[in-house]
């Protein structure tokens, strides 16, 4: 009997630890982590640089001279590389560096032209071909505004009025003044000529008026004011000049000829002029800054290269600077 309830226990302790056994579950097994793929950085967009030329009538004139210093100096800035096509007042070269920007590829042309009339039918060319075609300086007139997307300038009638107002409030007593124009042919000598006629009061009174029979040349102002000394001498109290690096030839002639305290009046704010305002022996310079010509310029091409609707007219401010602003800037050159 004993042997027999010991193989009953033994045989019930059998079956308990299989029922144990099957009650366990089995060893979960941990997962794999899924490895997230590294993405391959897609390569940055390269900086594509545009190709700008400027067209210019003469780099012997310091304010173009100083306006292509300055778009060469900030054209990185806005992603631009320049070229220069210098006309020497020959409209036939200007015209000709419009065509070689078109057969190079060019994107953007700047013009600052001898003549609008000459130079027209080829910025109408560029236009077709897909380049914009930006005007500085001069102004457009009504029936070639067609031929160019923007104009960046100054309103020479404007300022020519605002040096007329200037000198008017500076004699309030009267005087008598000559006028140095500029080219005959440029019609921004015409709209300062015409500018400065309507802003000067009734008792300055007009002796003699010339304009330069090339060009914007020093040396033609000279002869011209020498011819005015040789009529006028000591009756001149003003003189009202289209351009400060004719107001050098003014005043090598006035000095010549041993004539002081004369109002000498220019435009421009070069350089030049600015010196000239500091030594005492130009009275006035009308500030048509480069820096804002180049400036504005790039800025307004680089708008409509990423799709902008740009304005066609873009007038700059002119300043009038005399001894004391000239005194001020040049102590602080950022103001």
């Amino acid at each position: 009997m004993k042997k027999i309830v010991a193989l009953l226990l033994a045989f019930l302790l059998m079956a308990g630890l299989a029922a144990c056994a099957a009650d366990t579950p089995e060893a979960i097994a941990e997962p794999t982590p899924e490895v997230s793929p590294v993405p391959t950085p897609e390569p940055e967009p390269e900086c594509r640089v545009f190709r700008a030329a400027f067209i210019t009538q003469s780099l012997t004139n310091e304010s173009q001279a100083e306006t292509w210093s300055e778009f060469q100096r900030m054209a990185p800035e806005v992603d631009f590389e320049m070229s220069i096509f210098a006309g020497e007042y020959e409209p036939d070269v200007e015209f000709d560096g419009v065509l070689t920007a078109i057969a190079n590829g060019y994107d953007v042309i700047f013009v600052n032209p001898s003549s609008i009339e000459d130079i027209a039918p080829a910025l109408q060319q560029a236009r077709d071909a897909g380049l914009i075609v930006g005007m500085l300086s001069s102004m457009i007139p009504d029936e070639y505004r067609h031929v160019v997307d923007f104009f960046v300038g100054f309103d020479n009638f404007l300022i020519g009025a605002q040096a007329g107002e200037f000198i008017s409030q500076s004699f309030p007593d009267g005087a008598s003044f000559v006028e140095v124009g500029g080219p005959v042919w440029d019609s921004v000598a015409n709209a300062r000529h015409e500018g400065f006629r309507s802003g000067i009061a009734d008792n300055i009174i007009e002796l003699g008026s010339v304009f330069a029979p090339t060009d914007w040349n020093t040396h033609e102002a000279m002869s011209i004011m020498e011819d005015f000394i040789a009529r006028f001498g000591n009756q001149i109290d003003i003189v009202w000049c289209h351009w400060d690096e004719g107001v050098s030839g003014v005043i090598e002639a006035l000095a010549n000829a041993g004539i002081e305290d004369v109002f000498v009046a220019g435009v421009g704010g070069s350089s030049i002029g600015y010196q000239q305002v500091l030594d005492g022996v130009q009275a006035l310079s009308v500030d048509l800054p480069t820096i804002s010509l180049a400036w504005g310029s790039l800025r307004l091409a680089r708008n409509m290269l990423e799709g902008e609707t740009v304005l066609v007219d873009n007038w700059l401010p002119a300043d009038m600077v005399t001894i004391d602003v000239a005194r001020f800037s040049f102590l602080c050159p950022n103001w």
